[in-house]
């Protein structure tokens, strides 16, 4: 029976170590959320005052809606798009997002670093296809 306090002070010791983590958001970084990516837009995005979708559509899904612009044009040899406003645009990252959003590493790479996602874009598409940075 000697052995049950060194089983209970190792069940103890466990559980703190499991729960460290969970205890360390809760009673240290209570509420504290952490600070967003401060992103840099070109003259040329400031001026269009729209994007293809609204600015907060946009920092949420814009994966999304480029896969289903990819899937689209790839499968589908579909190249508009519409968008709720009745505005049409190209569906093409280099042409119409990039159009805009040309310094790839202060609009994409900083947001992308920041949530730490390695996006694959940039395996088919050129990085600054007007040769607009560096």
């Amino acid at each position: 029976m000697s052995d049950k306090k060194w089983i209970i002070l190792g069940l103890l010791i466990f559980m703190v170590l499991f729960l460290s983590p969970f205890l360390y958001n809760v009673l240290i970084k209570a509420g504290k959320a952490a600070p967003m990516a401060e992103l840099v837009l070109t003259p040329k995005a400031k001026a269009a005052k729209e994007c293809v979708m609204p600015t907060p559509y946009m920092r949420t899904e814009h994966m999304q809606l480029l896969d289903e612009w990819r899937l689209k044009v790839v499968r589908g040899a579909q190249r508009d798009f519409t968008n709720a406003q009745g505005k049409t645009f190209e569906m093409s990252l280099t042409n119409t997002c990039l159009d805009c959003h040309s310094n790839k590493a202060e609009f994409c790479d900083r947001c992308h670093n920041y949530a730490s996602v390695r996006p694959y874009c940039w395996d088919c598409h050129l990085d600054n296809p007007q040769g607009e940075m560096k």
